[in-house]
């Protein structure tokens, strides 16, 4: 019930209707599309589904014998039932007047009675079941074989023969084949009972092994094939005593070749005799086999082998040895297994138009190889000129015709047996689309048929279609673009072509639109040809041209294609090539050339030859390579052959494994690490590594060991304690192993020491500075039962964290070189191990000055038993760079100079390379060693920095490391979904939710949008869920419009330019229920766009509108409070123009001094008068309009106190009135009010609406004749941005308490309301300032204060005046106190000469006219 009644709230929904009448009109369009411009649709013309017609059951390969029943079972499906023949060595066979033979009523042929002797075999044949459904086609099903097995003849009988107790005897009795199944056995007249110790074998030899008193007597075989049975001879067989005497082991039955199909049983007969008694085994291709772990090989008596269920793995040479501890005998037999056909790929079904070309895909695999053919309503198909198999197994049809229809049949067929696979043709009309196509189906002359039309006008002809150019076997036209479309940019064209009187006509496509030319290939010469082009634009194929008549040329006397071209590899670097003297030579052939391409190239090359045969030596190893071959006469080159691929054959490794490295285990392990030689150095399929260790000492054996397959590590297991093991690894492939690395050693520990926590801090350091270097010298642990892999050694002025070099465990000594002189370094030293690294040692050290001579020192006497290193330090690699290879992986390259000029290592170092990221800031380098120069690092991050360096270490001396490498990984689609998707209900909003989500923390790369998935179904499939998108920056999005309580469940996925992301796990979240209330949620009218939200107030009750004598009255009111407040304001000015002090005169001058070099014409000219300024305390506005905004915030805002200097602009007052006047009488009002309310300091609370979305329009500062220059003085006046948009204006108060002045910016001005200026301001919340340079901006006045922040609030302002719109009930607000004004007076700095004071008067009275068409209004 819930279900059903979502489903009703989805259906009442508007948007859901809306959905539903876009679908309609899609389908409208694409139904149009489908249809000429011209012409109604044609009953033809519309798409028609495939068929399915195919069989349940089919014959199968029957063995019966004469005088029995036989059914060969066939059944077919259609919607409509099919009719059923049957066909007998491919001709139909008349059921109606047969007695024996009849059809079933499923299918299926019975055949009573089956008839065969010596000469008359009516019913031994091959059978096929055909299947036809009138006007839709014909299949045929697979053939079966009916044998009858013949009268029994015995090719061998038994023989009488004795057996030693304790032995085995065989009896033979072999009948023809078929009859081999019917054989059974009798002793002494009596049904011979077989077990485990009995066997009969499948061609009817008996086999008793362990022969005990029991089992002499008189032995017969008999065969019964449904007639009388047949009889063998009797033959007796003995049991002899053992008589302890010795003899030889011979074979009584030895093992035969075999042939088996795939899931056949296969018995191998082994049969020894000889005292003692003989063991038997097998081995195959001379491995043994384990016939006790397999299930599938099974020992039977006498040591025959049974192998069941055969694969082709099972084929090979198989030896069974028998031994009797004296003597060992040996017989081969070889297993042959074949296969039935099978479908690779079937073929499949195709939508086409008339002259196209297709093909039919056929793949199939067997053993032997099978052969196939094609059938077409159960008709071979004939290849012809149009009928074609290519590539061995596939059918090509070319130019359709409407007879083509069908249903196609792919017949495999081998030894074994037969296969079959159809697919049905359906051709359409020319104006249906085709809706779907195999990818493979068509050629690429004819795919671009399948764009859909659309409707509208179609091209006109094409004009002047020319035969520009005539061959042989191909003909260029070209063309100009149709009349009706000159440009021809986006047109497409097809040009129809058939041999003159043919019927069947081909297609040929241009490449690209625009294209106005196309060359036909593979022509007959000195034929006419028949072509028509048609052009195509995005609404169909327009008119055809006339037909034009072109004869090709005359063939000229060139070779042929030379037949039987192979190629076989003869070595890893050799290809031979043979042919044959082409069949159309017209001419004695001169010579060949022999063209050859390596694989993934475009470079051919090319080696003249004149035999038939080459052979191309200095190719690469296990390369493939293409060849083709020209033969020439006198006239020139022939026709080349198709291309023939061949591979070279696999070699020996040329390069080593790369970055060997060595990590000790224990006291009797090491671990052994390396990567694959370089790819172009391989040379065929690695098989595996061949490792290779030794002690150090001299004269100690090398120890080798294979590891198989891709494994690139192995540990080796059993060394001894506290010894140095040299090792190295060679690859191998089947053709042997490659050179191997060079030898690198690795000390095992004296003790299995732990490694379960980091070692403990090194027991001493010692430093002894240089003038340029600090020799360190440490001693170990203290604690030695903790391992230590290595030391590393951290230094840096002031800090030890500058630069980190890792060293050996066994290393105690180091030099750091490359130092500043008179410098204080302070160096650090810990232990690490596999666990992390140990608790630091610190120290300092201050190197010595320039002018410090004292001698060298080395020497720290420390640890008795180590070494002192060289004094050199090896130099650091140089060139290191980072090649990026993948997302995850970097190849990094460097040069030694340590090394000569080829670069060529020779001696034991090896490099060590380490890296990084710097995010998080503290990972932790990893390192990794190798012995050239180049190393490959895997399994880095996606979209990520990292840097690498690189040191060198030969024997006890390494270098510093080299300068850094950095390198950004390729970005990768995310693989992580957004995280923490919330899901919220808008306030006031009970249809609207709001999702917020983070980031993937994969993200892979830049962000650049989400996708929104939703829906009322979390088990609907993905593609029914409705999809809002939402751009990269966003983290949250509103969804509008939802039924309410109604669950609805939201995923969201992550893109970047990779791709797409996984999706977030379904996040479910029920809609509130409605309540009475706008305010809870139910819809608001929609008003319209203009609509702004209303203010607190008193609203008529359930948003009534206000009668119409409130109407009046609010009018009057309103006129009443400007009419007052225009007196008070006026008087105000008066009084302020003569308060004016030599002191308040004195500050103006200063000010302006800071503020920079205005040049002032006059006092009368350069100060801005008063605007007027209507304060409304608690104004209220009836909603009108739909609101945009999804969320009213009501603000309580006091406007600043006092005011401080305000610098007038230079410009004069009268353009100011004017440009306001002619640009929007609203904004009249708007911007004089908004300045003398800031001028004047007045603070009335008022209440007013936030638009809580993104601002339309945004407040700047714009140049404009109401702006003066701001002031490089931050102590008078400074710019400052609107911190918020207003969405109609913005009200700038230039006045606050603070001490930093602002030039006021300009604001966006849109008119959207009538009672646009009755709007109360409101102070926007603190945040940055917000620009849009794309709006255009109305000015207001533009001031400057001193030392105060300016404060921009959201009004809304008078709009056109002539719109009808109900009254406003306004409230007037109280006067300010006089004490209050008194002091904003005193404060005041500006001086109004008496014509400013009349200009204002001129503002006032355009004001009062606007207020009096209000009132009109």
């Amino acid at each position: 019930m819930a279900a059903e009644r979502g489903a009703r709230r989805l259906l009442s929904t508007p948007s859901f209707w809306l959905r539903c009448l876009l679908l309609l009109g899609h389908w409208a369009l694409g139904a149009a599309a489908a249809r000429s411009d011209s012409s109604p649709q044609s009953p033809g013309s519309s798409i028609r589904t495939f068929t399915p017609f195919y069989f349940l059951a089919e014959p199968v390969d029957t063995l019966s014998v004469r005088g029995s029943s036989v059914v060969l079972n066939c059944s077919a499906y259609s919607e409509s039932s099919p009719k059923i023949e049957w066909k007998k060595d491919g001709t139909f066979l008349n059921l109606v007047s047969d007695d024996r033979r009849q059809l079933l009523p499923d299918g299926s042929l019975f055949i009573s009675n089956v008839v065969h002797s010596k000469h008359n075999k009516p019913d031994e044949g091959y059978y096929q079941c055909v299947a036809t459904v009138e006007s839709l086609g014909t299949i045929v099903s697979r053939t079966a074989k009916l044998t009858v097995a013949g009268l029994p003849r015995f090719a061998s009988q038994p023989e009488p023969s004795s057996v030693y107790a304790g032995n085995s005897a065989v009896l033979n009795c072999e009948v023809n084949a078929d009859l081999a199944p019917f054989v059974r056995w009798e002793r002494n007249r009596e049904p011979l009972p077989l077990d485990g110790r009995v066997i009969k074998l499948p061609s009817g030899t008996l086999v008793v092994s362990n022969a005990t008193e029991g089992d002499g007597g008189l032995y017969r075989c008999i065969v019964g094939s449904g007639g009388p049975p047949k009889y063998s001879d009797e033959a007796e067989l003995k049991v002899l005593p053992d008589p302890g005497v010795t003899s030889d082991v011979v074979f009584l039955k030895q093992p035969s070749s075999l042939v088996r199909v795939v899931g056949q049983s296969a018995v191998l007969p082994c049969v020894a005799a000889g005292l003692p008694l003989p063991t038997i085994r097998w081995m195959k291709n001379g491995e043994a086999l384990g016939t006790e772990s397999s299930e599938r090989l099974v020992l039977l008596a006498g040591g025959c082998l049974e192998i069941s269920d055969v694969t082709e793995d099972d084929a090979g040479t198989y030896s069974c040895i028998a031994d009797n501890g004296n003597e060992t005998i040996e017989a081969q037999a070889e297993l042959t297994v074949q296969a039935q056909p099978e479908f690779l790929k079937q073929p499949t079904n195709i939508y086409a138009h008339e002259s196209m070309d297709i093909i039919f895909e056929c793949e199939v695999t067997g053993k032997p190889t099978p052969t196939v053919k094609w059938v077409k309503n159960g008709d071979m198909v004939i290849p012809s000129d149009y009928f074609k198999i290519v590539k061995e197994h596939n059918l090509q049809v070319l130019g359709l015709v409407k007879s083509d229809e069908g249903f196609y049949q792919c017949i495999a067929e081998n030894d074994v047996g037969n296969a079959q696979a159809g697919a049905q043709l359906i051709i359409l009309e020319h104006d249906v689309a085709i809706p779907t196509l195999p990818p493979t189906s068509l050629t690429s002359a004819t795919t671009d048929h399948l764009a859909p039309a659309t409707a509208g006008p179609l091209p006109s002809a094409p004009r002047d279609v020319v035969a520009s150019l005539v061959s042989t076997r191909f003909i260029k036209l070209t063309w100009r673009t149709p009349a009706s479309d000159p440009q021809g940019d986006n047109l497409t064209y097809s040009v129809f072509y058939t041999k003159e009187g043919v019927a069947r006509e081909r297609v040929e496509n241009t490449s690209r639109p625009g294209e106005m030319q196309v060359t036909i290939q593979n022509l007959m010469p000195e034929t006419v040809y028949v072509f028509r082009v048609m052009a195509q634009n995005k609404h169909g194929s327009g008119e055809s041209s006339a037909p034009l008549h072109v004869e090709t040329q005359p063939e000229v006397q060139l070779p042929g294609p030379a037949p039987n071209l192979r190629a076989y590899a003869t070595s890893p670097t050799s290809i031979t090539v043979t042919w044959e003297t082409p069949l159309s030579g017209n001419g004695e052939i001169q010579n060949y050339k022999l063209y050859y391409m390596e694989k993934g190239t475009d470079k051919e090359q090319d080696v003249d030859v004149s035999s038939h045969s080459h052979t191309i030596n200095g190719l690469k190893k296990y390369t493939e390579y293409s060849f083709r071959v020209v033969a020439y006469n006198k006239h020139g080159p022939g026709v080349s052959t198709q291309d023939v691929a061949v591979q070279t054959l696999s070699d020996v490794p040329s390069a080593a494994p790369q970055n060997l490295s060595l990590e000790v285990r224990n006291s009797k392990s090491i671990m052994i690490h390396w990567q694959p030689p370089p790819p172009a150095t391989q040379n065929g399929k690695i098989t595996g590594y061949k490792i290779r260790y030794r002690k150090s000492s001299r004269k100690s054996d090398v120890t080798e060991t294979l590891v198989t397959g891709t494994q690139l590590s192995q540990l080796i297991e059993g060394l001894d304690r506290g010894t140095e093991y040299n090792f190295r690894v060679a690859a191998l492939t089947v053709n042997g192993t490659g050179p191997a690395t060079d030898w690198l050693s690795a000390e095992t520990f004296e003790s299995d020491l732990d490694e379960t926590r980091v070692p403990e801090v090194p027991s001493s350091l010692h430093v002894r500075p240089l003038v340029t270097s600090i020799v360190v010298s440490w001693t170990p642990p203290e604690n030695q039962n903790i391992v230590v892999r290595g030391y590393a050694i951290g230094y840096g002025i002031g800090s030890p964290h500058a630069q980190t070099i890792k060293v050996d465990y066994k290393q105690r000594y180091y030099t750091i070189e490359n130092l500043d002189p008179s410098s204080h370094y302070v160096i650090t030293l810990k232990a690490f191990n596999n666990v992390g690294e140990g608790i630091p040692l610190y120290e300092s050290a201050v190197t010595r000055p320039h002018t410090d001579t004292s001698e060298v020192d080395l020497f720290v006497i420390n640890a008795p038993y180590t070494p002192v290193p060289d004094p050199t330090p090896m130099m650091p690699p140089v060139g290191v760079q980072a090649s990026i290879l993948s997302h995850d992986t970097i190849r990094v390259t460097w040069a030694d100079n340590s090394l000569p000029k080829h670069q060529k290592i020779t001696d034991s170092r090896y490099y060590t390379v380490r890296w990084k990221t710097n995010i998080p800031a503290n990972t932790k380098y990893k390192n990794a060693n190798a012995t050239t120069l180049s190393y490959l690092v895997t399994g880095l991050k996606a979209n990520t920095l990292y840097e690498f360096s690189v040191m060198v270490t030969k024997g006890r001396r390494s270098s510093t490391w080299s300068m850094t490498a950095h390198g950004t990984t390729f970005e990768l689609v995310p693989t992580s979904p957004p995280k923490d998707v919330t899901v919220v209900s808008k306030e006031g909003k009970p249809r609207t939710i709001i999702v917020n989500w983070q980031p993937p923390s994969e993200a892979n790369g830049k962000i650049t949008g989400y996708i929104i998935y939703y829906s009322t179904d979390v088990n609907a499939e993905i593609h029914d869920w409705v999809i809002e998108p939402v751009v990269g920056n966003r983290l949250t999005h509103q969804i509008q419009e939802l039924t309410l309580d109604t669950p609805y469940y939201f995923k969201i996925q992550a893109r970047n330019s990779k791709g797409m992301g996984p999706m977030s796990e379904a996040v479910q979240f029920r809609t509130p229920k409605a309540s009475g209330s706008a305010g809870k949620g139910s819809r608001m009218p929609d008003l319209g766009p203009d609509y702004k939200p209303p203010m607190s107030g008193s609203n008529s009750p359930h948003g009534s509108p206000t009668s119409p004598l409130d109407s009046n009255m609010l009018l009057v009111i309103i006129v009443s409070v400007g009419v007052i407040t225009i007196v008070v304001v006026v008087i105000i000015a008066i009084f302020c123009t003569r308060r004016t002090t030599s002191h308040q005169k004195k500050k103006r001058a200063a000010c302006k001094s800071v503020n920079g070099s205005h040049k002032y014409k006059g006092n009368s000219k350069d100060v801005k008068p008063p605007d007027l300024w209507i304060h409304h305390e608690r104004l209220e506005l009836k909603p009108i309009d739909k609101s945009p905004d999804p969320n009213p915030i009501m603000t309580d805002t006091p406007i600043p106190r006092n005011s401080q200097d305000v610098t007038p602009a230079d410009n004069s007052m009268d353009g100011n009135i004017h440009q306001r006047r002619n640009s929007y009488r609203g904004h009249e009002s708007e911007d004089s009010m908004s300045t003398l309310a800031g001028r004047r300091g007045m603070r009335p609370k008022m209440m007013m609406p936030f638009d809580s979305q993104p601002p339309q329009q945004s407040v700047r500062n714009t140049p404009s004749t109401d702006t003066m220059p701001a002031s490089s003085s931050q102590t008078c006046c400074t710019d400052h941005q609107d911190p918020e948009g207003a969405t109609s204006s913005s009200y700038l108060a230039s006045s606050q308490e603070e001490d930093s002045g602002q030039s006021l910016p300009t604001a966006h001005v849109r008119p959207s309301h009538p009672l646009k200026s009755f709007a109360v301001p409101a102070i926007p919340p603190p945040g940055p300032p917000t620009y849009d340079p794309a709006l255009p901006s109305t000015p207001l006045l533009s001031q400057q204060a001193l030392n105060h922040h300016v404060h921009a609030v959201k009004t809304a302002s008078i709009g056109t005046l002539g719109r009808s719109r109900p009254p406003v009930p306004v409230v007037v607000p109280s006067a300010p106190e006089v004490q209050e004004t008194t002091r904003m007076l005193e404060d005041s700095e500006s001086t109004y000469e008496p014509d400013e004071l009349t200009k204002e008067m001129a503002h006032l009275e355009g004001l009062m006219k606007d207020l009096n068409a209000i009132t009109t209004a």
